[in-house]
């Protein structure tokens, strides 16, 4: 006979309490009349060895009904051989999700995430199947099921356990909605249709800190039958504080002045430091400055400042408990010198003519500095002149000479704008496009026309395709040309007006560019398009599609995918990593091994340039994520913990059966019964007795 609960057996002891109770001689409680006492001493009665057990037979009812309930209580079963269940040899399919994202790098994450994989792995039985992935920006698998399968069953875990210990954590930031999709979508139980697996679990082991991106899982529908098991390596020190950079730190409207970069100093919630200092790396005499940020709160700052000459390019945080994420890599933006070369015969600073707008048009930021270049149409201009421009503009009727030279502009991939100010520019534009006979005439002289049918898949009007841009009947056309260009080969009308469906603005292909042909001017003489907040977006889609603005960024996040520009034909890049090591890129390949946060150098057949890469500001975020937010994505959580050694497994199935047979035998309820029958007995025989110890007396 087995116990469920064998403590409540303690209480059987407490039979001792009849016994000791029928021991104890008690002082008689008959009372006889008695002359005056006052002249005796009080004498106690005295307990001589003569006291013994009486009424043996009540005495053993009453230690058997405490022992009955102790027995009961304690819930006895009668332990039999139970069938074996097959069901249990189908192993459970485990996918250990590592974390190994810049946040694992503070104290001893690592090494107690490294040891909680082992031990996991130690558990899993001969029938189950692991696969192992390790995440940060995306999943990666170290071990997979077919792997796990075609190992030693003796040395699974042991090679698994190696391969861990040759991984450690990077510099990416941490997606953790994307490594739980890609573990959930690991279990393809297509693949061996006849065999059958129990429980499948995703076992997550990382800081959970709240940087971690979920959005991936936003509208995932969670997969059936799996079940997600949360292992959280939680950090000695939870407080941290971080050094960020502001990427929209080069909007100034000075290009040329060299104003100091924004950052930003975030701060958790439960620091207890309010004090840092931020000073620059690498330069000797600069002070460092200090800075004030309240717990749970993030505060903007202005670099320190550099003396005349001097170049720093990292700022380093102090104060902080984790120095992970305590240094910013920073580099002095070059603004791109961008020329557009216009001809036309008008003054720049007549508000009538279309160069007084173009000129305002173009806004000189910290990246580009557009220059507009203008030039009479009967000048002569130099081939620099013409090699070095990004962009023309057009806008009279040109000689035979200025034509050859826009035409060759325009077959070495450039794009021309020609903005008809007069009809008889038609012949110029004939020439260019290479069609016979084109002509043009003025259009009837009418109220107004306006832009009736736009092309919006074409990258020109693409970023006015939202409902909330699109609407370009604001703009009024007081004049206009008709052209005819159906004899024109390849030509794609992109806008039309609305007036008589004559053409608006064309597109021409000419050589390797494009000949974009306006039929009206933005001038107020023509039209308002001018005053339109379309006109200068359109004119950088323009000079973006003529290869302009083509400005290199020099700021990054780890993990970026960085586009070398290059305007040289066949080209070979070699960049120079933060480690020291070199990579060569071919021209046109993008380059997305930035693991490394700090400065790399590119260098090729061009000037050699360099750019930073900085750590993911949502890294600083290391505060422990509430697993609500996973719940509220909709991932099933398990509640109970994973790791539990072999025989503490074989302990909690002996207690289940033990349970099982508790319930069916119900063994607890027959004692009750028999407990009852006693106490019914007991009360009879005491009662019996007492009547008859009674009757004695009564005798006597």
């Amino acid at each position: 006979m087995s116990f469920l609960a064998p403590l409540f057996l303690i209480g059987a002891a407490a039979i001792a309490l009849p016994i000791v109770f029928h021991l104890i001689r008690r002082t008689t409680r008959e009372r006889m009349p008695f002359s005056s006492l006052m002249f005796l001493a009080p004498t106690p009665p005295r307990v001589t060895r003569q006291s013994r057990l009486e009424n043996i037979f009540l005495l053993i009812l009453r230690c058997l009904v405490l022992c009955l309930l102790a027995l009961g209580f304690a819930r006895p079963f009668f332990k039999k051989p139970q069938p074996t269940n097959r069901q249990s040899d189908n192993g459970k399919k485990i996918v250990l999700l590592l974390d190994t994202s810049a946040s694992m790098r503070r104290g001893n994450l690592w090494p107690m995430a490294r040891a909680k994989a082992e031990e996991i792995l130690g558990n899993a039985t001969a029938s189950d199947q692991v696969a192992v992935f390790t995440f940060d920006r995306q999943a990666r698998q170290l071990v997979g099921f077919e792997q796990w399968a075609s190992m030693n069953p003796g040395e699974r875990v042991s090679l698994t356990a190696q391969r861990i210990k040759e991984i450690s954590p990077g510099w990416y930031a941490t997606h953790l909605g994307t490594a739980i999709i890609t573990a959930a979508e690991t279990f393809d139980e297509k693949a061996n249709p006849q065999q059958t697996f129990g429980p499948r679990q995703i076992v997550l082991i990382g800081d959970l800190q709240e940087g971690s991106h979920l959005e991936e899982l936003q509208g995932y529908e969670w997969p059936r039958g799996i079940e997600l098991i949360i292992e959280p390596i939680k950090a000695k020190r939870t407080t941290n504080s971080g050094l960020q950079f502001v990427m929209d730190a080069d909007e100034s409207t000075q290009p040329n002045t060299e104003t100091s970069a924004r950052i930003r100093v975030l701060n958790s919630a439960d620091a207890q430091r309010e004090q840092f200092q931020i000073r620059w790396e690498g330069v000797s005499g600069t002070d460092p400055m200090d800075v004030y940020v309240p717990p749970g709160q993030g505060r903007i700052f202005q670099s320190p400042k550099l003396g005349p000459g001097v170049i720093g390019e990292r700022l380093i945080l102090t104060g902080d408990d984790e120095d992970f994420d305590n240094k910013v890599y920073l580099l002095q933006t070059k603004a791109d010198n961008i020329s557009v070369l216009y001809l036309g015969n008008e003054m720049d600073n007549d508000p009538a003519q279309p160069l007084y707008y173009l000129k305002r048009a173009f806004q000189q930021t910290r990246r580009q500095v557009v220059q507009i270049i203008p030039r009479r149409v009967d000048a002569p201009f130099t081939s620099a002149e013409v090699q070095t421009a990004h962009f023309m503009i057009v806008t009279e009727s040109l000689p035979e000479e200025q034509i050859k030279t826009v035409e060759q502009f325009l077959k070495d991939g450039k794009t021309v704008l020609f903005a008809m100010k007069e009809s008889s520019a038609a012949q110029t534009i004939a020439r260019l496009s290479g069609s016979q006979n084109l002509t043009a005439e003025e259009a009837p002289a009418a109220r107004y026309a306006m832009l009736g049918e736009i092309s919006f898949d074409h990258p020109l009007f693409m970023p006015f395709a939202d409902p909330r841009f699109s609407d370009f009947t604001k703009i009024h056309f007081w004049k206009h040309r008709r052209i005819n260009t159906d004899k024109i080969a390849g030509a794609r009308i992109l806008a039309r007006f609305d007036s008589d469906h004559s053409t608006a603005l064309v597109e021409i292909p000419v050589g390797k560019g494009a000949l974009l042909v306006l039929s009206s001017g933005w001038h107020p003489a023509d039209s308002q398009l001018a005053l339109s907040s379309k006109f200068v977006p359109l004119l950088y889609a323009m000079l973006e599609q003529s290869g302009g603005l083509k400005s290199q960024r020099s700021q990054y996040w780890v993990g970026d995918e960085v586009t070398l520009n290059s305007t040289n034909s066949p080209a070979t890049f070699s960049i120079s990593k933060p480690d020291g090591s070199t990579i060569a890129l071919a021209k046109g390949e993008k380059f997305g091994q930035t693991d490394l946060p700090g400065i790399y150098t590119v260098t090729s057949e061009e000037a050699p340039f360099r750019f930073a890469v900085n750590l993911d500001p949502a890294e600083s975020k290391t505060a422990p994520m509430p697993i609500e937010e996973l719940e509220r994505f909709g991932v099933p959580l398990k509640k109970e913990r994973l790791i539990e050694t072999a025989k503490q497994r074989e302990q909690k199935q002996q207690q289940l059966l033990a349970a099982e047979l508790e319930k069916q035998q119900q063994l607890w309820r027959w004692l009750i019964v028999a407990t009852l029958l006693i106490l019914i007995a007991e009360t009879w025989l005491a009662g019996w007795l007492t009547r008859r110890g009674a009757a004695a007396a009564a005798q006597a």
